[in-house]
Parts: structure tokens; C-alpha cells; sequence
């Protein structure tokens, strides 16, 4: 099994992070973190130089921190990504959220970083992790992300926690990726998501430390849950859970190019 997107850089893991990818080395094939705040990089870059073909790294800088970093802290950001490409396997997270962002100056910052990122994924010649969140009002997150998307030639996309099912053809037909999480467990819309996306496109999540599979806020999540994720996705396409993780586990590492332990 591989998660493809948690964050074990966050404070949650501080005390025992150590010990528990220890146990994840014993449960399944990698583990992919993602960076998505400046001040976390070095932490993950230290976790992926001590854990060589097993940890693996995206970094970027979440939708939802728009005006939190100036541009020259943006800039920076983006240099550091460029100096330790070698210790990352794609962009990420970027994107747009419209749930916490709502003011449409910021929304259109928004749409500006996103592109950098999208070019920056192109210049490092890695795939680009992206986040989608609507908000209340009549924009339209996925609409607008598309659009982004499509006319700036992105390729090698991976959709995390993608939950519009309108869009799952066309984002078959542009190539894309669709991972799930926990929320699949409970959530009709992603369960028709995951019934209407092809297996050999299809990843495993768990966006640890938050979604846990009981979605307890008070409960903090790991990539071990992964394997509930994937019990369900065999549920819904009538498959056996083995097929589910051999298939989800190839495409993660065809996907990202992961130069897996023992290899």
C-alpha cells in the first residue's frame, strides 16, 4: 500500500513520528508527505533524507495561506523547492479553496499561485499535487481550476480528495490522477467519484493527520488507515481488496516515478 498524500511534518507527529514510520515501513510500500507551509519544509526534507526509498516528498504552498506569505517569502519558497528538487517527487499541494478563502482579490491571488506552481511542476519535470474546495457562494472551484488547468497545458495532475463527479471524464480524458481518502467512507459524492474513476487511476490517501476514518476531529489519523480506504474503493467496484492495492500501489509509483526500497 501507498499513501500518496498525508502530512507527517505536522506537530501532531513530533512526539513519536520516528517510531510510527517505523511501523509504516513494517505495513506497507511508501509513504508520500506533503509540505504545503515554507516552515515545514526542512523538517520533511530531514524525514526523506533519513528514510531514502521509502518516505518520499511534495511540497508547495497550500491555497489556503494566500496572503499569509509575501511575495518575497513566496519567491523564496519557490528557490528552496528548485535547490532540494532532488529530494522531491512533485508540487504540491496548490491549488484553489474557496471555503476559506471568499474575498475575490484573494481568489484571484489565488488563481496567480496556482499558475506558478503549475509552471513551476513543469520546470522541475514533476507532477503537481492539487487541492479543490468550493465555498458557499455561486463560484465554482472546479470550473475555475480546469480552466487553469487546461489552457496552461498542465500534465501529470494528481486530483487530492477530488469530489466533483461531473468532472471525472474530463479529468480521465486530460489524463489526470483521482485520489480518496477517509471521506469515501461516508460520503455518497465520493463514493460516486471513486464508482465512475477507471482503478488504473485511481490512488490511495489519507491527508493524516486529519480525516480519520471514524472523522473524530479529536482523533488523529495515520497512513495505516490507508488500508480502510482502499476496503471501500473494493466495496464499491466489486473487487477484491488485493486488487485494489496492487493496482492503487503500481499507479503511485508509475504516477511519481518512486524509486521504491530494494529496487
Amino acid at each position: 500500500m501507498i499513501d500518496t498524500h498525508c502530512h507527517l511534518e505536522q506537530q501532531i507527529f513530533d512526539e513519536d513520528r520516528k517510531d510510527l514510520i517505523t511501523q509504516l515501513r513494517m505495513k506497507m510500500s511508501a509513504v508520500i508527505t506533503d509540505a504545503s507551509d515554507p516552515h515545514y519544509y526542512d523538517v520533511t526534507f530531514d524525514m526523506v533524507d533519513k528514510n531514502r526509498g521509502f518516505l518520499f516528498a511534495v511540497a508547495g504552498i497550500h491555497p489556503e495561506y494566500i496572503g499569509t506569505f509575501s511575495d518575497a517569502e513566496v519567491n523564496e519558497a519557490v528557490n528552496k523547492l528548485k535547490e532540494n528538487r532532488h529530494r522531491l517527487v512533485g508540487v504540491g499541494e496548490t491549488g484553489l479553496d474557496y471555503a476559506y478563502i471568499q474575498d475575490e482579490s484573494q481568489r484571484e491571488q489565488q488563481r496567480r499561485l496556482f499558475l506558478r506552481f503549475i509552471n513551476l511542476g513543469k520546470e522541475l519535470s514533476m507532477p503537481i499535487v492539487v487541492h479543490l474546495r468550493n465555498g458557499r457562494d455561486e463560484a465554482d472551484v472546479f470550473d475555475d481550476a480546469f480552466k487553469i488547468l487546461r489552457t496552461n497545458n498542465a500534465h501529470r495532475v494528481h486530483l487530492h480528495m477530488f469530489g466533483c463527479r461531473r468532472l471525472v471524464e474530463e479529468a480521465i480524458g486530460l489524463g489526470y490522477y483521482i485520489s480518496t481518502n477517509a471521506i469515501v467512507l461516508h460520503s455518497k459524492t465520493y463514493q460516486k467519484v471513486v464508482r465512475d474513476t477507471p482503478l488504473e487511476r485511481l490512488m490511495l490517501e489519507t491527508d493524516a493527520p486529519w480525516l480519520h476514518p471514524t472523522l473524530d476531529r479529536d482523533k488523529r489519523n495515520d497512513p495505516t488507515h490507508v488500508r480502510e480506504v482502499a476496503e471501500k474503493i473494493a466495496e464499491i467496484k466489486r473487487i477484491t481488496v488485493e486488487e485494489v492495492i496492487d493496482t492503487t500501489t503500481r499507479n503511485a509509483v508509475e504516477f511519481y516515478d518512486l524509486k521504491l526500497r530494494g529496487e
